[in-house]
């Protein structure tokens, strides 16, 4: 017997089908994971049984019985719930107002959150997850807004829950507690829908795996008898390499020094700068991968690279050149290209084109402009190459709306546009990050090419394994310093996470 059955859905949008004709089955006190790649219609899968979307066609069963979900309400009310990718709180609310919301208790007008308080701070407990419920949720971690979710969920005795990419933005210890927690919610009765890119994730917690490409239903698979690259086949529709191959590093001259680099903490804590004295080198024809937890000083070191915020004392020298006060424009002029942390907020005009988004650093350029006028042909022509080169999968071309693509391709986009302009100094920021298999391995792919042709590569990356796989040379931020210069051929993973979480810090290795 199905708790949950979705038979034949099919869901469209303009230029596209996003489901077409799959049929998905969820066993009672599984957990179920959701693969395939950007755009393959997961996602969109299953907004329609959280109510988001409305199929075209098709129907859900409940415990076999067919039932209308016309929006979120519906889905809370036959047990269903949804932990989205990006998080749905209101950021100035405290974390047991966003729980309840939706769901108050009331009294004459008042709010009775006694009972609520109650039963959050048992759900807590009952699944450690030491959460201030009265702090706002502005002033915790990612990891801990992601533990809101869970609990809105948990609060609204939801039976069927819905994971969207739930590890795309936490360390690799908040996901070994996540898989727990999930491990736990399924032994107790819940069952679980996990979207995921990540075999290691699949094979680690989940029971069955069905699997999606370009909006077709694969197969569904038993995941203890079936090996990750089986299921990365069935994901893309190609043998993938799941390690690396490359030669080793040609280093030649110094690409960009850094020396001596502050920013004092807008916190007013002591002792919490941003960056404290930070200096190190990259050279041609290496990858210099910049490694740590997240909120260790990564970003801000990234934005003082790339000009986006300024920082109190060091210098930044590149190619030879001061560059240490200049605007981005100059340093895009000199040679860096930037594929940042936030795709949406600093890599992409969203309700832009394609076409526009692929020469937002270059339309002043006499490429694309005449007179002060935009030339569109010559932008739409630049695009379709991009979009040959680069394999940027979209449904209608160049002119497509960027909001409406699949972070993958959203991804690709910023891809072509930097390394198009063939920089001397490419830096990366997570650059794979909620991408799948085949699009990791294709980034990784354009990474090492950028290195073999003499270029030099930053790259910064919370993900171990691309850490130890992509870089040629790895330094450890914690607590905005580098504690840790290291080559990836002489640590192992273990070291370099007490590194990383600043057990090793005194004992600073140089290779």
């Amino acid at each position: 017997m199905y708790i949950i059955e979705m038979r034949n859905i099919t869901k469209e949008f303009p230029g596209i089908i996003a489901n077409d004709d799959i049929t998905l089955q969820l066993k009672k006190n599984e957990i179920h994971a959701l693969l395939g790649e950007n755009g393959a219609g997961k996602s969109t899968l299953m907004s329609v049984l959280f109510g988001l979307y409305k199929q075209e066609k098709g129907s859900i069963y409940k415990d076999e019985k067919e039932v209308s979900i016309t929006g979120p309400g519906d889905a809370n009310r036959l047990g269903i719930g949804m932990v989205h990718q990006h998080f749905k709180l209101v950021h100035n609310f405290t974390v047991l107002e966003n729980i309840v919301l939706g769901v108050e208790t009331t009294k004459g007008g008042v709010l009775q959150m006694k009972e609520a308080r109650e039963k959050v701070l048992a759900l807590s407990k009952k699944y450690g997850f030491d959460i201030d419920i009265d702090k706002e949720v502005r002033h915790i971690s990612v990891g801990m807004q992601q533990r809101v979710e869970i609990l809105k969920m948990l609060y609204r005795d939801n039976e069927i829950l819905i994971f969207d990419e739930p590890t795309a933005v936490l360390t690799p210890q908040e996901i070994d507690a996540l898989m727990k927690t999930m491990k736990d919610m399924a032994a107790e009765g819940k069952s679980i829908l996990f979207i995921t890119h990540k075999l290691d994730e699949i094979k680690h917690v989940a029971d069955r795996c069905s699997v999606l490409r370009k909006g077709k239903m694969i197969g569904t698979v038993d995941v203890s008898e079936t090996s990750k690259e089986t299921m990365s086949e069935m994901m893309v529709g190609r043998k993938v390499s799941l390690s690396l191959d490359k030669q080793d590093a040609k280093v030649g001259n110094t690409i960009l020094k850094v020396r001596g680099l502050c920013q004092k903490g807008n916190t007013g804590k002591v002792g919490k700068d941003k960056l404290k004295n930070i200096s190190f080198d990259v050279k041609e024809g290496e990858i210099l991968c910049i490694a740590g937890i997240e909120g260790n000083g990564q970003t801000d070191l990234v934005y003082a690279l790339a000009g986006l915020e300024s920082f109190d004392s060091g210098e930044i020298i590149m190619d030879g050149q001061d560059i240490t006060r200049a605007k981005i424009r100059k340093r895009t002029e000199l040679g860096i290209s930037h594929i940042p942390e936030d795709r949406h907020k600093h890599g992409l005009v969203l309700d832009y084109s394609l076409a526009y988004n692929t020469i937002l650093q270059t339309y002043y350029t006499k490429d694309f402009q005449s007179k002060g006028f935009l030339k569109r042909k010559s932008i739409l022509d630049y695009a379709k190459k991009m979009i040959e080169r680069f394999d940027i999968r979209s449904g209608q071309g160049a002119e497509t709306v960027t909001r409406s693509m699949s972070g993958g391709n959203q991804q690709k986009i910023i891809l072509a546009r930097e390394i198009d302009r063939d920089p001397k100094l490419l830096i990366a920021v997570q650059p794979t990050r909620g991408l799948d298999v085949g699009a990791i391995e294709y980034i990784h792919k354009q990474l090492l090419a950028q290195r073999d042709s003499g270029k030099a590569v930053l790259l910064v990356s919370l993900e171990l394994e691309e850490v130890m796989n992509v870089s040629d040379r790895i330094l450890v931020m914690y607590e905005g310093e580098i504690v840790a210069d290291v080559n990836p051929k002489n640590v192992t993973f273990q070291e370099l996470g007490l590194y990383m979480s600043g057990a090793k810090r005194d004992e600073v290795k140089a290779e």
